[in-house]
């Protein structure tokens, strides 16, 4: 008899030392069989020993998720009829369900699944199905794939399968990775007769229709992985009798979801159907991961053209490639969200602070605020030494406060003594200069509005320069990680200063064009009664050679105003 043990995959050796202690511990007879990572088969076990055994590792291994009675060994070719032969009423009291966990194997398992449930249930009476929390689990463990050498040698075997598959009547849905890959199995179809169907981003208009006839008795129909998603593909009775919809994978994705998805487009609903991917050695997952060691050694190995490979070592290298790929995706989604989260904590800032002006409240307290903030920053900037006036810089104070603000330029004063004090006086100022403002207004209400529309203006100017100053920052910030530094720290830290620098820029802009605003008054034009002519007017009426009336006055002459200067160094010079 024997037994499986699906072990924890998240330490090397752990899991395995654990299991081999207990066996120790336990004076167990028994042989060890390590089918792959995680999956540890017991061999050698006399049947007075195997339920001991199984209570026994059931309780004490902590490493291992579960431990199983192999029933009976199968291939998928033989799985119906090892299922049949199986006397399941030992097994299964009510109810039971099927679980089917798969260790770098092609197949459909949803498929699987329904297929083992619906024989089991053909073979016993007064059973069901209860999916949720079975009394009786029935396990299937699938371990196997299939990889040729070249891309040549694997369409090929595609090519094959998709015709044996339609002489019988059986509809096939050829998934593709591209467009590429679909036009290229489309042409070699074409060569061998076989009429089908091409659903990619090229026909999109055509899908419904294409996914409409792709379950009926020999439909070929070649799509992109992505294509037809949503839309369950309906088998006719014939194609039902065939076999159901059997499902070819050209390569594997990155993502092993969207492997599943593929996959689990047959056995819908109770339909029969079945699923097989046909990888190379030259596909780019395998290419990007040393394809060219593997290839090296099954060249050496002499392995005849054409002939598929069924080997451990690949079959570990393409669900490794698919695990790394994931996980480097699965970094830069989090690390996206987590500089996402910078922008947003800063985005609900803006954005609260625009609600408030679109809503109408009155700015007036942070107009104010934003003024005496600037006033103190000034100050701090500029001037320097508590008591020591004399080393107080007024003309840097000047050159930044009074652009903004246009209060009386700053000076020593000898009744301002420190620093608060400076402030404190020029605070004052700046308030009073502001109040000003407010009385050359007719109504308060008209300055408020006017505050407003200035704060929203400058926000939303402001906010889009810092907008695209992030984004800018976000792409170099990765460099951070040659000297030795968290690239997402770095981008927190560069962020919050960024954006406490537009804050100060908001409120500079807005006090400044606050503080210099102007009324400007109507002014009201004069009408000219002056009879106005026009150019044709003119030429119409005679004109004459035009007469000087008075004297000609010439630079040097006596001025005629009678101050006894030359006419070129008084009247003339205006």
């Amino acid at each position: 008899m024997e037994l499986l043990c699906i072990q924890s995959q998240e330490h090397d050796k752990l899991p395995l030392a654990e299991l081999k202690a207990v066996i120790e511990c336990e004076n167990m007879e028994l042989n060890i069989s390590k089918i792959t990572e995680g999956l540890i088969l017991l061999t050698d076990i006399s049947n007075e020993n195997l339920d001991d055994y199984y209570q026994t590792f059931v309780r004490r291994l902590g490493y291992t998720h579960e431990v199983d009675e192999v029933i009976l060994k199968s291939s998928i070719d033989k799985l119906e009829k090892d299922i049949l032969a199986i006397d399941w009423s030992r097994y299964i009291s009510e109810n039971f369900a099927v679980r089917v966990k798969r260790f770098n194997s092609p197949i459909d398992t949803v498929a699987i699944e329904r297929k083992v449930g619906s024989l089991i249930l053909s073979k016993c009476e007064n059973v069901k199905v209860k999916l949720k929390k079975p009394d009786s689990l029935i396990r299937l463990i699938a371990h196997e794939d299939a990889i040729y050498m070249t891309k040549k040698e694997k369409l090929n075997a595609v090519i094959n399968d998709i015709v044996e598959s339609h002489k019988k009547g059986q509809p096939v849905l050829v998934g593709t990775i591209n467009i590429d890959t679909s036009e290229e199995v489309s042409e070699l179809l074409s060569k061998r007769g076989i009429k089908h169907n091409v659903l990619n981003a090229k026909f999109h208009e055509l899908e419904a229709e294409i996914v409409s006839h792709a379950g009926e008795r020999g439909a070929v129909t070649i799509a992109t992985n992505m294509a037809g998603r949503g839309t369950d593909i309906k088998l006719d009775d014939e194609a039902r009798a065939a076999g159901g919809l059997k499902i070819i994978g050209t390569e594997r994705h990155e993502s092993r979801r969207i492997d599943n998805q593929l996959r689990g487009r047959s056995g819908r609903q109770g339909d029969p159907g079945e699923s097989r991917f046909y990888i190379s050695l030259e596909d780019d997952l395998m290419r990007l991961f040393g394809s060219e060691k593997l290839m090296g050694m099954f060249n050496a190995m002499g392995v005849p053209e054409g002939e598929q490979i069924e080997h451990k070592m690949l079959s570990n290298a393409i669900e490794k490639a698919q695990k790394k790929i994931e996980t480097n995706n699965y970094g830069i989604r989090r690390n996206l969200l987590e500089y996402d989260q910078v922008m947003n904590e800063q985005r609900e800032i803006i954005y609260g602070e625009r609600m408030k002006v679109l809503n109408g409240e009155s700015m007036r307290s942070s107009i104010i605020k934003m003024t005496t903030d600037f006033v103190e920053k000034a100050v701090d900037l500029n001037i320097s030494g508590e008591h020591n006036q004399e080393e107080w810089d007024y003309k840097s104070l000047n050159e930044m406060l009074l652009p903004v603000i246009p209060i009386e330029p700053v000076k020593s004063d000898a009744s301002v003594k420190t620093i608060d004090e400076l402030k404190h006086v020029l605070k004052e100022r700046a308030i009073k200069l502001y109040e000003s403002k407010e009385a050359e207004f007719p109504e308060a209400e008209q300055l408020r509005e006017l505050e407003r529309v200035i704060l929203l203006r400058v926000i939303d100017a402001r906010w889009r320069d810092h907008i695209d100053d992030m984004e800018q920052l976000k792409q170099g910030i990765g460099l951070q990680a040659y000297g030795q530094r968290d690239p997402k720290v770095e981008y927190k830290m560069a962020g919050y200063d960024m954006f406490d620098a537009m804050t100060e820029g908001i409120a500079e802009d807005t006090v400044r064009l606050l503080m210099n605003v102007r009324i400007e008054h109507k002014v009201e034009r004069e009408e000219n009664t002056e009879k106005l002519t026009t150019n044709r007017e003119e030429e119409t009426s005679v004109r004459g050679p035009v007469r000087r009336t008075d004297k000609k006055i010439y630079p040097n002459d006596p001025c005629p105003c009678g101050s006894g200067k030359k006419y070129k160094n008084c009247c003339g010079r205006k």
